[in-house]
């Protein structure tokens, strides 16, 4: 590890941000320039003190999944988390198709989106990112570990993932993302990830292997969807794509029209969950 260079490269991109750049209050008696060390540390879900001890140049070597939240949390570019990694004495990470280094531009626009359900998948379906609404919408995503961390895989493994769909949504999603799966494993070949998630779901699941045998090609997302959320009942809400090309992640944004019942039970969710998260795990388990 280069110690020293780690420590000045932290404290300089610290301070070269913001509250507002990362959606944070700016509140009053702000003395250090840019963040604090204690708002880093919420924001890469560590201890202050571990934070602190690495900036400091003292400590032990963070792991890569450290490194990681650290380069999201200052909004690092990918050249930039590249560099940390290897002050950091991990080498520099691939970059794979299954990228789970988020833009600081999607950052930004989704610390904008705070009161709003918006989530950022890689190209295999993996949740890398989700706003507080969107956890209070559909629970935690990106905490799975193994082929459980893709979309694809939780729907047709674990049924009860369904909770928010109803018909027409349940067969109209589930035809989708077989699609998208299929896109990406033909486009990555027989070898990639995509495929293993493929081969796994086709030995798991019929309805899978049956919907895969049909080599049908889904048209892209509709944009207006129904749900049937266990807390609020049901919610129309349209639904946004925003393709980042350079990373190959889409960002999904899910809105109500306003003055509707579903905005208004959208608001209603948005306090129910905020209060259930700071609870532990009750809000998730009513969507499980």
């Amino acid at each position: 590890m280069e110690y020293a260079d780690l420590s000045d490269f932290l404290r300089k991109r610290r301070e070269a941000l913001q509250p507002e750049d990362v959606g944070l209050p700016r509140g009053r008696r702000r003395r250090t320039p840019g963040l604090r060390r204690e708002e880093v540390a919420v924001l890469a879900s560590m201890s202050t003190d571990y934070y602190s001890r690495l900036e400091g140049g003292r400590g032990p070597q963070p792991s890569v999944e450290m490194l990681a939240a650290i380069a999201r949390a200052l909004r690092m570019t990918l050249d930039e988390r590249d560099h940390l990694f290897v002050l950091a004495g991990q080498g520099v990470p691939p970059r794979t198709t299954r990228a789970c280094h988020v833009d600081p531009g999607m950052l930004r626009i989704m610390d904008r989106l705070q009161d709003t359900p918006a989530l950022l998948l890689n190209r295999c379906g993996e949740t890398v990112a989700q706003t507080p609404a969107h956890i209070a919408f559909a629970g935690e995503q990106t905490n799975y570990e193994g082929l459980d961390r893709a979309e694809v895989y939780r729907w047709f493994a674990y049924p009860d993932s369904r909770v928010l769909y109803s018909e027409p949504e349940l067969s109209r999603h589930s035809r989708l993302l077989v699609s998208m799966l299929r896109q990406v494993a033909t486009a990555d070949g027989p070898k990639s990830y995509a495929a293993s998630i493929a081969t796994a779901l086709a030995k798991l699941s019929p309805e899978f292997a049956e919907i895969w045998d049909a080599h049908e090609v889904v048209p892209a997302h509709s944009r207006t969807k129904r749900f049937r959320h266990p807390v609020v009942g049901e919610l129309e809400l349209y639904c946004e794509v925003i393709n980042n090309s350079d990373q190959q992640q889409i960002l999904i944004v899910f809105t109500a029209e306003p003055g509707s019942e579903s905005a208004e039970r959208l608001r209603l969710l948005g306090v129910l969950g905020s209060q259930s998260m700071s609870s532990g795990q009750d809000f998730r388990r009513e969507l499980i």
